[in-house]
């Protein structure tokens, strides 16, 4: 009965995470008919919120709670990788997560453009650190 209701709590969870986006996807400006995906969503504020930023951290929040709805359902017992370091899942998202980070900021700091050739890079190697740390 347990395992019900936390899946039924996880799912009102991902619909509401749902709801959020469509809510995001809203406030995009709209110039002559096309979206400003980049336009700022709070005019005048104090923080530069765009749709990129706002839905990176919701992706960030969707992996937290996917990631805590696996570890409650698939309970896992950590594994020794390449590196010789004991890892959890919610090990290698995290070392997969900082890895991107620094990646991207080399990419766009190298004048790699465009970006999106980092974001390829970053989820290769976040697939690497899954498979083999």
């Amino acid at each position: 009965m347990h395992r019900r209701s936390a899946n039924a709590g996880f799912a009102a969870a991902a619909l509401l995470m749902l709801g959020l986006l469509g809510w995001l996807v809203s406030l995009v400006p709209v110039d002559d008919g096309a979206r400003e995906w980049t336009g700022s969503l709070n005019q005048g504020g104090w923080m530069a919120w765009t749709f990129p930023t706002a839905l990176f951290f919701l992706v960030i929040a969707a992996l937290l709670l996917a990631f805590t709805w696996l570890a409650i359902r698939f309970p896992e017992t950590p594994r020794r990788g390449v590196l010789g370091i004991w890892t959890t899942r919610g090990d290698r998202l995290f070392i997969s997560l900082l890895g991107s980070a620094f990646i991207n900021l080399a990419w766009l700091g190298l004048g790699g453009a465009p970006a999106w050739a980092g974001l390829i890079a970053s989820l290769i190697y976040a697939a690497a650190v899954f498979r083999w740390v």
